[in-house]
């Protein structure tokens, strides 16, 4: 199966690719991985980068871009990219200036989806993370609604192909999905999901309304001291995914790569090793059987690794 060809349908008519490669990483290698390691997922089959404003690195993201567009592996259009709103700039004279930010730092025209990354504004500024003198967070008060109605008119400005949102809960996408005058509903949702977290009902709650689940943290944690909980059992090495890997001859990565995009889920794998990001496209190389699929479901126990993405 040719990963390229992979993809889900939004319900504004576009197409994501069901894999998508994360370029986040921690600050002090974000921009020098963006730079080796964006290219090489190119290269061996993703078609499907997903960005933001707040990883710092979208400009070496942007150049990762180019240069394969350049060297003739790829066109503009082959490629689906990300980028996300960050909580600085959610008042609505704020979202379409960040959009272009990003747009100028990708070098690219339009973005195929842009969302809103968490649904908490904070103190707009340079500061990514306004806080007070006693290390508190800054809130700001944005109504959502407002900043989505901007999102709207990027979306029919040509700045954005389709628009979205992430780390949404339920009733935080029905103060959306019930906006009077809503144009356009997000096409998805992007949350932690991995078998220690399986997000069913939230799965079930979106595939009603049309929104596509995608997955961050797919794998569990890597290597974010500030946002992880380290007590937290390494996803990776449970004894279940393990088995089915070794059924399979697969590892415990692609076994649970796998289980999102069979239950519908888009799904993101980063990578900071190119064994790992050539080895993630094998995906599409092998299914799980409808047994093993329950036997994942069962790992569910509500652990998130990220307490703030």
């Amino acid at each position: 199966m040719d990963p390229k060809q992979q993809k889900v349908k939004l319900n504004d008519g576009h197409f994501i690719p069901v894999l998508g490669f994360g370029t986040y990483a921690p600050e002090e290698v974000a921009k020098m991985e963006a730079l080796e390691f964006t290219p090489f997922s190119i290269e061996v089959g993703f078609r499907h980068i997903d960005c933001a404003h707040v990883y710092q690195n979208e400009e070496q993201v942007g150049q990762a871009i180019q240069s394969k567009i350049a060297d003739g592996t790829v066109k503009r259009e082959d490629i689906f990219c990300t980028s996300k709103l960050w909580c600085t700039s959610f008042r609505p004279e704020l979202v379409r200036p960040a959009l272009e930010k990003s747009l100028k730092s990708l070098q690219l025209d339009y973005v195929d989806l842009y969302i809103i990354h968490f649904p908490l504004a904070l103190k707009p500024g340079k500061e990514l993370f306004p806080k007070d003198e006693n290390g508190k967070l800054i809130f700001d008060s944005v109504d959502l609604c407002h900043t989505w109605e901007v999102l709207e008119r990027c979306k029919d400005a040509g700045l954005t192909k389709s628009i979205g949102v992430s780390n949404f809960n339920h009733k935080q996408l029905e103060k959306i999905l019930n906006k009077p005058g809503l144009k356009y509903k997000p096409v998805c949702n992007q949350v932690e999901c991995h078998p220690y977290l399986n997000q069913s009902k939230l799965l079930d709650f979106c595939k009603s309304h049309e929104i596509v689940l995608v997955a961050y943290a797919a794998l569990g944690s890597q290597r974010v001291k500030e946002w992880v909980n380290p007590n937290h059992p390494v996803l990776l090495e449970d004894p279940v995914l393990s088995a089915i890997a070794q059924k399979h001859k697969k590892t415990a990565a692609l076994v649970a790569l796998r289980y999102q995009i069979q239950r519908g889920v888009v799904v993101l794998a980063k990578g900071n090793n190119k064994k790992w990001i050539k080895e993630n496209i094998q995906v599409f190389d092998f299914e799980l059987t409808p047994e093993d699929m329950k036997a994942i479901d069962g790992l569910n126990r509500n652990i998130r690794y990220y307490e703030f993405h």
